[in-house]
């Protein structure tokens, strides 16, 4: 009997363990479940996979400038740690995920002890946004980079990036959860509007946003005249500051708890008010049409002069075209995020360009007769017979 495939994976935060859990569940169907072997940096996710973690993935799961700031000697303890224990542990493959700032540290300090190692890069960094010079500076220390979005192909072919396969995003499985049954979405004029408030999943999101969605969601109730049902999905760790923030609204939304609740109001619902972020193109797949809104602080502010990208949007990104306006920094403000809201709220042109663009997706995202999961196993397990093919 063959030794089984000893992988080394790193995820840094809460979307990176849930992508590794799902290859690792395709790898053990493709190999069997004494087949491969998981050791690592992750989470809950990847833990009830079979991963042990190297320390919580907490220590190193922080977002925005400050946080990283103020956790730094910890983060830099942690990447010469992790790099550290995957050398040690003689891996057939090492596997980052996501959270590049982390991960590619990591990355680059293994390829130097390592040098046959096969390395994948599961999730390509923003290359297409900015620094875009990130590409071709990864190809030392990348043999393949696993895409979820379809046009980063093309993006890391341009900017002379590592092999890259597009293999699917993780909400493509999901469909069936976001997309309303019949009779489940009733027919935008029909009784009361559905309104989904989407401030973000982190702190800061919640601080800079809050009041701002209060206020529209006032606004725009008063302005259609009709009654609003407003529901807000609240992540667990920030559920409490939400429920205080929601005291202050002139018009309180149901607020619901758990990924259950949350889909079910997306498949009901009539228009969103949202963060930028993944969630564009969850309610991009359900339908859902959308304005969306962003602030970050005045130091971040600063990146908008290095950011390439035609759009802050995901879902505008993957179809190609600016349907989804984007109000930004001192544009995110009630009076703006109302005029750009109602329309939406009724069978407008500006409405029915949205969901005419939302029905490009499924094409756009295909991933033939396999889950991402199953292709993003399926190009890993090339990707390491070739390199030890041409050791």
């Amino acid at each position: 009997m063959s030794a089984p495939l000893n992988l080394w994976l790193v995820a840094g935060e809460e979307s990176g363990d849930q992508l590794g859990a799902g290859l690792m569940r395709a790898l053990k169907a493709e190999l069997g479940p004494a087949g491969v072997r998981f050791s690592g940096v992750g989470a809950g996710r990847m833990e009830g996979e079979g991963l042990e973690s190297l320390f919580p993935m907490s220590d190193i799961a922080v977002m925005g400038i400050t946080a990283v700031v103020a956790r730094l000697p910890l983060l830099l303890r942690r990447i010469r740690e992790t790099a550290a224990a995957a050398v040690a542990a003689r891996p057939d493959a090492l596997v980052i995920i996501d959270s590049p700032d982390f991960t590619h540290r990591v990355a680059r300090r293994v390829r130097a002890a390592m040098p046959a190692l096969p390395i994948v890069n599961y999730v390509s960094p923003s290359v297409w946004a900015w620094r875009p010079g990130r590409a071709k500076a990864m190809r030392p220390y990348v043999d393949h980079v696993l895409a979820l979005k379809p046009f980063e192909v093309d993006v890391h072919l341009r900017l002379g990036g590592p092999d890259c396969t597009y293999v699917g995003h993780p909400l493509t499985e999901r469909l069936g959860e976001l997309r309303p049954t019949p009779g489940e979405r009733v027919p935008v004029g029909g009784g009361p509007l559905r309104l989904l408030i989407l401030p973000g999943s982190r702190r800061s999101e919640i601080s800079r946003l809050m009041e701002p969605f209060g206020g529209t969601l006032a606004r725009l109730a008063e302005r259609l005249g009709r009654p609003v049902e407003a529901t807000l999905p609240a992540v667990p760790h920030l559920a409490d500051e939400i429920a205080r923030a929601v005291e202050a609204w002139p018009v309180k939304p149901r607020i619901v708890h758990g990924e259950a609740a949350k889909f079910a109001a997306f498949r009901g619902a009539h228009a969103a008010l949202a963060a930028s972020g993944t969630v564009t193109l969850e309610l991009a797949l359900a339908g859902v049409p959308m304005v969306v809104a962003y602030k970050v602080s005045k130091l971040e502010e600063q990146l908008k002069y290095v950011i390439t990208a035609p759009s802050i949007v995901l879902a505008n990104l993957v179809i190609g075209e600016n349907v989804i306006p984007a109000l930004l920094q001192g544009d995110c403000e009630p009076g703006r995020l109302t005029r750009e809201l109602a329309p939406l709220c009724a069978e407008t042109p500006e409405r029915a360009r949205q969901v005419a663009a939302f029905e490009r997706l499924d094409r756009l995202m295909h991933t033939g007769d396999e889950t991402p999961s199953e292709r993003a196993a399926r190009v890993m397990l090339a990707t390491i017979a070739a390199k030890a093919g041409r050791a």
